[in-house]
């Protein structure tokens, strides 16, 4: 099973996964046979510092719609007129043979994103949409099709930000408050599934549920927001807006199972903006690591047959990293946090995601029978 489609056809481009590892989540990011080196992104760094010529957020001339949804009025109109024009597509070109026994830039993924520094001509998407890509092409809503440079793309979140040099005329999104969403909110989500051919798709529903969370690499760092508002193929990084028409989420990944309809799931806007900041500011992200691997094959069945509790089995550990110079061996079972379970690895990676490098924490070891805590200050990894 595939969590992309067949990168041969632009317009069958998305990321998708199958439904039931919701339920069972195995690893996140950095996943290498059956270990996995956590050096985590830490999504709340703390004492960050941006001048005004790094980064101008909510610019937009179009003031949040704040429509009434109790009246005759029409909001999905009003949001598709505000925020449609900052809503861009990306086509991902790379070298790859052609039919007549040459090779050449072609298109090996499309997707969407949207502008949100009309001034400087920042543009959000996710890693997926131009990773690997040898030239970016962006298309906006006037007709010009620009080329773009990836400032800096984030495979462990699946945030990516990309720079347009022409920056006349451009619209940026309104950025809205993802942690103020309810379960049942209308939601409107703006991409170009397919292509160009269909840019700028509308499509509308509610927040069906917030904190999912998938067992993909980048969208299993955060707990995200499902929808059933329309996500396709090629909606990937476009926004999902509230009534107000302010971003709240970034819409990344589907359900295609058979079967299922309207699954779709964005990351919150909320949680992705400090990596967003870090990309446009650095280049890079941040990540707090323990530096270890862990065995992906230790699951909460085996260790109940073993008697052992439920956690993440470390397999390896790196030579003067911040787990060995704690006392953290292989074979020890990591099961909290300072104080907070940790059922896997991919519990592990969320909890750490509250922190960033150079951070110390309590991590609670099960071994040889009994538990252990161990004070660690978090290392750095970057994207």
């Amino acid at each position: 099973m595939s969590y992309y489609d067949d990168p041969g056809d632009s317009r069958r481009r998305s990321r998708t996964f199958p439904f039931f590892t919701i339920v069972a989540i195995a690893l996140v990011s950095g996943l290498l046979g059956g270990a996995l080196t956590i050096g985590i992104v830490s999504t709340i760094e703390k004492n960050k510092q941006f001048s005004s010529s790094q980064l101008t957020l909510n610019d937009s001339s179009t003031p949040p719609v704040n429509v009434n949804i109790d009246s005759s009025a029409l909001p999905v109109v009003e949001i598709s007129k505000a925020v449609g024009p900052a809503v861009v597509g990306i086509a991902n070109f790379q070298t790859r043979g052609s039919v007549f026994g040459g090779s050449g830039l072609t298109e090996a993924a499309s997707g969407s994103g949207f502008i949100i520094d009309s001034t400087h001509g920042y543009i959000v998407t996710n890693n997926h949409v131009i990773q690997g890509a040898e030239k970016i092409m962006v298309s906006l809503a006037d007709g010009r099709n620009l080329d773009g440079v990836v400032v800096g793309g984030d495979a462990k979140t699946d945030l990516a930000v990309v720079k347009i040099a022409d920056t006349s005329d451009l619209t940026a999104v309104q950025i809205g408050d993802s942690t103020k969403l309810q379960v049942g909110e209308p939601v409107v989500a703006i991409g170009n599934p397919g292509g160009q051919e269909f840019a700028r798709s509308v499509t509308t529903g509610v927040v069906s549920a917030t904190n999912r969370t998938l067992d993909i690499e980048g969208e299993s760092s955060f707990n995200l927001i499902q929808t059933d508002a329309a996500i396709n193929p090629g909606n990937s990084g476009g926004p999902l807006t509230n009534y107000s028409g302010q971003v709240i989420g970034i819409n990344s990944a589907k359900n295609q199972e058979a079967g299922f309809e309207g699954m779709g799931f964005a990351i919150p806007i909320t949680d992705a903006m400090p990596t967003i900041e870090q990309l446009i500011a650095k280049g890079y992200a941040s990540h707090p690591a323990l530096l270890v691997n862990i065995d992906s094959r230790y699951t909460e069945e085996y260790a109940a047959q073993r008697g052992w509790p439920a956690g993440a089995y470390v397999a390896g550990v790196s030579a003067g990293g911040p787990a060995e110079k704690a006392g953290i061996k292989i074979g020890d079972i990591i099961t909290k946090v300072n104080g907070t379970e940790v059922s896997n690895s991919l519990a592990l990676t969320r909890e750490l995601f509250k922190y960033k490098p150079g951070d110390k924490v309590t991590v609670t070891c099960f071994r040889e029978g009994t538990s252990e805590d161990f004070e660690v200050t978090l290392g750095e990894l970057r994207s």
